[in-house]
């Protein structure tokens, strides 16, 4: 594939999502190639398969089923959006990937971060990032400005406790650690001006 696979990560609050849009008008600007996309989601079966994954009403889900939704919204995205534009060239920015249910489901719901590995790569057909960016920031920030921004939409995993938050980071954190190749640590604390540029000097030294 000519295209280039660039993925972000990052607890809830942490602005990735934001960021990532000002890294396509950038690249827009630039007259580059790109697309922007989210998991869950992205594509027509898979944002539904994200309305029944979190679904604040579905509080009875177990966490085996959830880690095989997410699988299964990621294998139709993938198929449908992703690989069809990576191969035509272009700079997929993608919101959330596999690493976020490594994180969520393997690590803070305790699945086991290799059960929920190969489960993905069953679905990706071992398909990763060239890039991936993880927006670090301390949960009770995030919590905090996804409390203050009252556009954002309240989801399933709104209503888990700090502690669950916590471990999402730690096993970010971990995760990071252990692929630092591929994985690079942006302190999200900063403005959102700041974190911004800090992500664009990563981004620029791979295009």
């Amino acid at each position: 594939m000519e295209g280039l696979f660039i993925t972000f990560e990052g607890g809830e609050g942490a602005g990735k999502s934001t960021v990532l849009q000002e890294i396509k008008e950038r690249l827009v600007a630039m007259e580059k190639k790109v697309v922007a996309t989210r998991e869950p989601g992205g594509s027509r079966i898979a944002e539904k398969i994200r309305d029944v994954i979190l679904n604040p009403e579905h509080t009875e889900m177990d966490s085996r089923t959830e880690a095989l939704l997410y699988a299964a919204a990621r294998r139709q995205h993938l198929v449908e959006k992703v690989v069809p534009y990576l191969e035509d060239g272009y700079i997929v920015l993608c919101d959330r990937f596999i690493d976020s249910s490594l994180v969520y489901q393997g690590g803070a719901r305790g699945i086991g971060t290799e059960e929920v590995l190969q489960i993905n790569l069953f679905a990706t057909e071992g398909l990763m990032p060239k890039l991936t960016l993880f927006f670090d920031i301390e949960p009770t920030l995030g919590l905090k400005r996804i409390e203050d921004h009252k556009g954002r939409e309240y989801n399933r995993l709104d209503q888990e406790k700090l502690e669950f938050h916590e471990r999402v980071r730690e096993s970010y954190k971990l995760l990071a650690h252990n692929n630092s190749t591929r994985i690079q640590t942006i302190d999200a604390t900063p403005s959102l001006e700041e974190v911004i540029e800090n992500t664009w000097a990563i981004i620029e030294s791979y295009i």
